[in-house]
């Protein structure tokens, strides 16, 4: 590490690992499931026929793989608590506001990953049960994924600017180490 850059394999490994989680929030987005009615023959009662559950695998995708980015960053800065305390300053303060803001927005994101997922998996099969006629052939929500792809690059943006000013504030308490090991109070005598 450098000059409070921190490790440029960290940073390409967390913007790989966002934007493939972003990829396939989109493409679960595209490929959601859609539910068509269809009757039944023999017995005049009417079911939903859905469509590929792809989206379903797409959603989960995104979700492990911003998790493992995030895995990735928590591990690297043993997640801002099990590590050495960070030097007092601007850093330390907008590295602990990023280190919150980009759990937060990580929690919302995979939150609408599992939620568009488990209700995208999630088919109604009949209609036509007492009462139910007008029932229709349940399917998730548009904007369910788009919305977990928006907060999966709202968190990769935060943890971006979290290990920046995170390895500052440590980069800070090395050279403050530093300092303190190389600097001698000499006494000198005058006669």
């Amino acid at each position: 590490m450098g000059e409070g850059k921190g490790s440029t394999l960290v940073h390409l490994l967390v913007i790989v690992l966002s934007l493939v989680a972003f990829g396939f929030a989109i493409a679960a987005e595209r490929r959601r499931s859609v539910g068509h009615v269809v009757e039944d023959d023999r017995s005049n009662r009417t079911y939903c026929v859905y469509n590929s559950d792809v989206a379903t695998g797409y959603g989960v995708g995104g979700f492990l793989f911003l998790l493992t980015g995030e895995s990735l960053l928590m591990g690297v800065t043993k997640c801002m608590c099990f590590g050495g305390p960070l030097v007092p300053g601007g850093d330390r303060a907008w590295s602990i506001i990023y280190f919150v803001s980009s759990w937060v927005t990580f929690l919302v994101a995979e939150a609408c990953l599992v939620a568009g997922a488990t209700k995208n998996a999630y088919h109604t099969k009949y209609r036509g049960m007492i009462y139910a006629d007008n029932m229709s052939c349940e399917t998730l929500r548009k904007g369910v994924f788009i919305a977990g792809a928006v907060f999966v690059v709202a968190t990769m943006i935060l943890n971006m600017y979290y290990y920046v000013h995170f390895t500052k504030a440590t980069n800070a308490q090395a050279a403050q180490k530093a300092k303190r090991m190389s600097s001698t109070v000499g006494m000198t005598g005058y006669a």
